[in-house]
């Protein structure tokens, strides 16, 4: 067993995040708590907080710019941590049209996948109902941002397949016709797609108790649940379908075959969630993935993860909400943050957590410290 630190995440500075003009915040190592009616920048809090370790929004959108405040031309966060009891400091900076700078200790990273991993977060969304309802893509991109957490590897053969695949979709709508020149760019993608649906595989296998112990931790007993690695690369190597496939995709246009187009087939009782769940046990599903997802990435990683869970009790029955309480309460997770707009299940938390806690709370996407909150 690795020896595993608690990770903090001690201050941060976000100016000009979304709907934040200025804000210097000191955080408990333990509970931290967000009030404050919806649309007013709780989440946007969290986000920043996210931003600092995956170097994007939760929400990431094409336009990298959107999180800068309106009427704003730059956005800057910085983090100070405690990682394995070491101070340090990591700090974001974006202009509008550039690029983004993201520097460790004052050092500016190269490539920003340098920094993915070392400081390992979950988040607990309402945009996460996308993880059943949406595209596979919802579901690659969860699974992608799990393993390369740990596994700097799986990320480079990642980034490496993603730009194979590009150049050949490239040539395809040029209608080059050479085949050796395909053969060269398909063989690089056969040997990176190897690797991935390889360690996609072997993420599934070690996932899927760990998510159907959390499902039942909340929905109870007498629902069974289960997830199904759908692949190309499970019927034939890569190399098979590109060759088989190479004239119609020059037809369509695109590659139609390989692991950019994997999923996972998310299961209730043998059904396909995305048709037979209700919205709490959508929502079920979803908080015992992202559970999951901490308990992996706390099992792989010498940090444990920092939880942000964002309107984690909405669409839920009295006993589910009982029950996350308990899980969230327990001593199993490092540094939490948590928004509500019913104080009543914060309170309820924190009474039962028994550590620090800050309570703050959130109005026109300005923070304070309430009465009863404390640092410590």
């Amino acid at each position: 067993m690795h020896y595993l630190c608690i990770m903090t995440l001690n201050t941060a500075t976000i100016v000009n995040y979304k709907n934040i003009d200025e804000a210097r915040l000191e955080f408990s190592p333990k509970l931290n708590c967000l009030i404050g009616n919806n649309g007013q920048g709780k989440t946007n809090v969290l986000d920043a907080i996210y931003y600092l370790s995956m170097c994007r929004s939760y929400a990431a959108t094409g336009d990298n710019s959107a999180v800068i405040r309106h009427g704003e031309s730059y956005m800057m966060l910085q983090g100070c941590y405690t990682r394995q009891e070491s101070p340090l400091e990591i700090s974001v900076a974006l202009q509008r049209g550039k690029r983004k700078v993201v520097r460790r200790d004052g050092k500016e990273y190269q490539r920003l996948s340098q920094h993915i991993g070392l400081l390992p977060v979950v988040m607990v969304s309402p945009m996460d109902w996308d993880l059943v309802r949406g595209s596979g893509e919802e579901r690659r991109r969860f699974m992608d941002l799990i393993i390369a957490q740990n596994d700097s590897e799986y990320l480079d053969a990642l980034i490496r397949y993603n730009k194979a695949v590009e150049q050949r979709n490239a040539m395809i709508k040029k209608e080059m016709r050479d085949p050796l020149l395909y053969e060269t760019v398909e063989q690089a993608m056969s040997i990176h797609a190897s690797l991935i649906h390889r360690r996609r595989s072997q993420w599934v296998e070690q996932f899927m108790p760990i998510f159907m112990h959390y499902y039942n931790a909340v929905a109870g007993d007498g629902e069974t649940v289960s997830l199904h690695y759908k692949s190309h690369l499970n019927e034939g190597s890569m190399l098979e379908h590109l060759t088989a496939t190479r004239e119609r995709d020059m037809i369509l246009g695109y590659t139609t075959r390989g692991i950019h187009r994997d999923d996972i087939e998310l299961m209730l009782d043998d059904y396909p969630m995305r048709r037979t769940g209700s919205q709490g046990q959508c929502k079920t599903y979803t908080i015992a993935l992202r559970f999951a997802q901490f308990d992996f990435l706390k099992a792989n990683n010498p940090a444990v993860p920092i939880l942000l869970l964002d309107d984690i009790f909405d669409k839920l029955d009295a006993n589910r909400v009982e029950r996350i309480v308990d899980v969230v309460s327990s001593d199993r997770f490092g540094q939490i943050f948590i928004t509500d707009t019913n104080r009543t299940h914060l309170d309820e938390i924190v009474a039962r957590h028994g550590g620090g806690h800050c309570l703050m709370h959130v109005e026109n996407g300005a923070i304070t410290i309430m009465k009863g909150g404390e640092t410590a």
